[in-house]
């Protein structure tokens, strides 16, 4: 049976098409023909967005799949955002390492999409091109003296003492002995974790051999980490609350009832007294400034308003009251959320909500671009939450392919971007190459018995492959 072709005309959104005007010259393909059996298929981004996304595209018989990844090295924020005290949670590279072994799979690191390559020339090279490179910058503040030394982003400081590149010229100064975190998330929480924890704790762990420096010179003595609003948006005072709460918040509830309202034993009382490190958290407070010390060089505390909670459910928000209260500390780190950035001027990208306008991982009005994670839908959750997000964009796309949706006919795949990053004087990082720096990873770390000792220059990176 002939296929019928046409180009695409005016999509406003998928997967509504018009057919072209009489006469129309088609370039497109309704079908994709048995004799072209290999969908080619590019990834942006190899963090957990990027290789579940790829995991479910593999699940069509033919399709290849290459991933492109700026750091020379793969798996995104599970190597450079989740806790080194969280081992157990980087088991996923284990999936991960599966996928990339997968003779349809391939790995391409130290390639920035957007500078060494662009979008648009992926979307000539491959049928489709899913964008997952999630969410590299954080939200600002936007309060007067957030730029005094003393203050800087949790995200930069996760990025420190997880070896990323970009982060490794930080040098935060931990000679104070109050540090303030704005925000109460689970980034909040580890950095507190980790600006506590004591440094023989952490000796076992692959946090940076730099990092892990500075923190045994820490005098941080006590975290607070302050939030706008409510531990859990309820009056969860009254013990009958907690029957309504989501069972999810409902562990947190009682949790945090029970500490507030119970006095401990004696031996817990005892424990609290002779600890010589302390946090808290604050809440219905929202930062107005931070405080620069005396001569103005650097942060010295932060001034709070008091808030209270107005509305109900969903639609609850923290409104000032009038009081301001003023914290001292000599660190100051924002924990407000991390947000992305755009990746090419032909990408639509919607800077208010720091994601690409989509409809179930379908970009809008670009057939055969697609997204995943956290540029997909805004940068929450765990990565069990990626993981469905990204299944869902794949299925989209393998859904796309099979009713005819996307450009047929061969496409050259990584043998024509290989040629553009060549004459750019760009050497892609492959799988196997990963594999040698893991190993020597893993090497370094032997002899202090870490699991691996990061390397956290990509210019030594590159330098051990022979780039």
């Amino acid at each position: 049976m002939a296929s019928r072709c046409w180009r695409w005309w005016g999509w406003s959104a998928w997967p509504r098409t018009r057919l072209p005007p009489a006469g129309s010259t088609p370039s497109f393909c309704h079908h994709f023909s048995t004799q072209e059996k290999t969908p080619q298929i590019c990834v942006v981004g190899s963090g957990p967005a990027g290789f579940y996304t790829a995991q479910h595209l593999l699940k069509h018989p033919q399709a290849h799949v290459d991933i492109y990844e700026k750091q020379p090295v793969p798996f995104g924020l599970v190597r450079f955002g989740v806790a080194p005290d969280h081992p157990e949670v980087k088991n996923v590279i284990n999936t991960f390492t599966q996928t990339a072994h997968s003779g349809r799979c391939a790995f391409w690191g130290n390639v920035e999409v957007g500078r060494d390559v662009t979008v648009p020339e992926l979307q000539e090279a491959y049928h489709a091109v899913v964008l997952s490179y999630g969410a590299e910058d954080h939200r600002a503040l936007e309060i007067p003296g957030e730029e005094l030394p003393g203050v800087c982003s949790a995200r930069a400081f996760v990025g420190w003492y997880n070896g990323l590149p970009e982060n490794q010229e930080l040098e935060p100064d931990l000679s104070c002995d109050t540090a303030v975190i704005l925000g109460q998330g689970n980034v909040a929480l580890d950095v507190a974790r980790i600006l506590l924890t004591p440094p023989e704790h952490l000796e076992r762990t692959d946090i940076t051999k730099a990092a892990l420096g500075v923190l045994r010179q820490s005098r941080v003595k006590t975290v607070w980490l302050v939030g706008r609003r409510g531990p859990l948006q309820v009056a969860f005072t009254i013990k009958d609350k907690i029957k309504e709460v989501p069972r999810p918040r409902k562990r947190l509830t009682e949790l945090l009832l029970r500490t507030a309202t119970e006095k401990p034993g004696p031996a817990e009382a005892a424990r609290q007294a002779s600890a010589s490190r302390a946090w808290g958290l604050r809440f219905f407070r929202s930062p107005q400034q931070v405080l620069p010390s005396p001569d103005g060089r650097r942060a010295a505390g932060v001034r709070l308003a008091v808030t209270r909670l107005e509305g109900v459910d969903e639609a609850t928000r923290a409104v000032p009251t009038g009081d301001m209260e003023d914290l001292p500390c000599g660190l100051v780190l924002s924990s407000i959320g991390y947000k992305s950035r755009p990746v090419d001027p032909s990408v639509p990208f919607d800077s208010k909500l720091g994601v690409i306008p989509n409809v179930e991982g379908r970009v809008m009005d670009v057939p055969g671009l697609y997204c995943s994670g956290w540029v997909k839908r805004g940068p929450t959750g765990v990565i069990a939450t990626t993981m469905t997000d990204s299944f869902l964009t794949g299925q989209m796309l393998l859904q796309d392919l099979k009713a005819g949706l996307l450009p047929s006919g061969p496409r050259p795949g990584y043998a024509a971007i290989q040629a553009l990053l060549s004459s750019r004087g760009v050497r892609p990082v492959s799988f196997s190459d990963w594999e040698k720096l893991d190993a020597e990873e893993v090497a370094r770390g032997q002899g202090t018995g870490k699991p691996r000792e990061k390397l956290v220059d990509p210019q030594e990176m590159l330098r051990l492959l022979g780039h």
